[in-house]
Order: structure tokens, then C-alpha cells, then sequence
């Protein structure tokens, strides 16, 4: 199994020989064959999994702990980030679209380069928090225009979100979602084909299809598609919980939390923006 994420598909990348002191080819083999099925195995086929060979790591192993220490601190950085790009929209609104494609650029960065640069990685964090700071600031002065008598946009897309990835988290941990083979499937083609019908709803948007919103102001329909949006990104956390714990059972490299940590982000933002926006369409639809 691998995640949806990019970022989390390098984990098993990342040790070339010569490179950071991977026994590389035993360890990548190790990796892909725990990442496709280690989550929903039974005892026996866990057992057999132990005989295999540790990869050899140089210096401390990632842990949980670093994981959750690297993500809380992305999240700080984003949280300023955010604070400064809704100060600056109303003034200066040309600084979220600028961020949006500086945030692009730090993603592809940080997705692809070989080994996960911290400074990066935070640079992300603090870019996409002032587009999702000034973003959030349109949506909600859109939703005030329209309905002054709504207000709280923002913060129930937060509150969303923190409750999405908690009940993903419960969901995950006590195994009540199994990622396996099947799930995998079905999540990939459910986000191929919401990638097709985002794209093809950009395209319509700018004929003016959904009054500037493409498929997603068209009604009922536009609704379900935010709905399942949302809970596509929701459930694209379990990939993301998977990836990690496989990343961390396996020994990689402490340095790698960053890379862990800057996945989950990645997903959470998304999350949040599909929150975003299926809460401002209802918004908009109660006018």
C-alpha cells in the first residue's frame, strides 16, 4: 500500500547505496512488501513479516513522537502564516494567489528532492498559511455579502477538520478501517476520477457554468460533489496514518518525521479547503 500522498511514496526511496546507510535493496523490498498488506495481516503473516531483515539505519529512528513533535510544529508556522494572509486580503489580495503558486513550487520541492530539507518543509507550512489565510478571508466576506446573517465560517471549517482527522484517527487505530489491497483500489480510482471531474469543473467555470463555480455551484448536484470531496480527503488520511506507521515500523532515518509530517499537512489542507468551500455553498444556497 502506498499513500495517495507524494510525499509519503518516497519514504521508500530514500536510501540509495551509498547514500544514507540503508542496506538499500533488502530495505526497499522489506518496505513495499510491509506497505501492501502489513496493516490487515493476521498473526502469523506478521510473524513470517519479522523474519525478514531490519533495514541498517545510521543515527536515530524515526518515532511516533518526532512525528507528532515535526507536525505540531508545521501547524504553528501555518497558524502565523494564516494570521498574515487574512490581515493581508482584504488590502492586498494578489498576496494569496502569489502564495498558492510559491506553495506549488515548495510542495513539488519537497515531494521530489531526495532527501527532506527542514527549512522547506517549514517554508510550506508558513506559504500555504497565508493562502489559506487569505483564501479564507474571501470565502467569508463572499458568504457575508451574500448572508449577513451567517456567520462562523471559518471557524466551523476548522472545527471540520479537527473532528474529520480525529474520527479518521479512531478509525484507523482501532482497525475499523482496514487499509488493504481494496481499499487502496477503490481510493485511487475514486481520486482519479475526482481529479477528472475537478478539472473538468475548472474548465466549465470559466464558460461561467455554476455562476463562476463550475460543477460545484450547481445545485444539489454541486452539493453532493463538495460532499464527496470532503469525505475523499477525510479518508485519504487513513493512506497517510498507514504510510507513517509502516515508515516508522520499518526504522527509517529520524529526519524523515519532516517528510511524514509535511505529507499529513499536504492532506489536511486539502481537507480543510473542501470543507471550506461545502460550507460556503450552503451558505450561499440559504440567500
Amino acid at each position: 500500500m502506498q499513500s495517495r500522498n507524494p510525499i509519503l511514496n518516497r519514504i521508500d526511496k530514500e536510501a540509495a547505496p551509498g547514500g544514507s546507510g540503508f542496506a538499500y535493496d533488502e530495505g526497499r523490498s522489506a518496505y513495499q512488501q510491509a506497505t501492501t498488506g502489513l496493516a490487515t495481516m493476521d498473526a502469523a503473516q506478521a510473524a513470517g513479516m519479522g523474519q525478514m531483515h531490519t533495514p541498517e539505519v545510521t543515527g536515530a529512528r524515526v518515532t511516533l513522537n518526532d512525528v507528532i513533535v515535526k507536525t505540531g510544529i508545521n501547524f504553528v508556522v501555518l497558524i502565523v502564516g494564516a494570521v498574515i494572509g487574512w490581515q493581508l486580503a482584504p488590502t492586498m489580495p494578489w498576496v494569496t494567489w502569489v502564495a498558492m503558486l510559491i506553495g506549488l513550487g515548495l510542495g513539488l520541492a519537497n515531494t521530489f528532492m531526495k532527501s527532506i530539507k527542514p527549512p522547506l518543509a517549514l517554508a510550506y507550512a508558513f506559504v500555504e498559511g497565508i493562502f489559506l489565510g487569505g483564501i479564507s478571508w474571501w470565502y467569508d466576506a463572499l458568504v457575508q455579502q451574500s448572508n449577513p446573517q451567517y456567520t462562523g465560517l471559518v471557524s466551523q471549517a476548522i472545527i471540520g477538520t479537527l473532528v474529520a482527522f480525529g474520527v479518521m484517527l479512531a478509525l484507523y487505530t482501532g482497525r475499523i478501517i482496514k487499509v488493504n489491497g481494496t481499499f487502496m483500489k477503490v481510493m485511487m480510482v475514486a481520486l482519479i476520477s475526482y481529479a477528472v471531474i475537478a478539472l473538468a469543473s475548472f474548465v466549465a467555470a470559466l464558460f461561467g457554468v455554476g455562476g463562476g463555480w463550475g460543477f460545484y455551484g450547481v445545485g444539489t448536484l454541486g452539493l453532493l460533489l463538495c460532499a464527496f470531496g470532503v469525505l475523499l480527503a477525510a479518508f485519504t488520511l487513513n493512506l497517510d496514518f498507514a504510510a507513517i506507521e509502516q515508515g516508522i515500523k520499518m526504522g527509517l532515518p529520524e529526519r524523515e518525521s519532516w517528510r511524514m509530517s509535511f505529507g499529513l499537512l499536504v492532506t489536511l489542507i486539502w481537507l480543510y479547503l473542501e470543507i471550506l468551500r461545502l460550507l460556503a455553498l450552503v451558505a450561499l444556497s440559504r440567500d
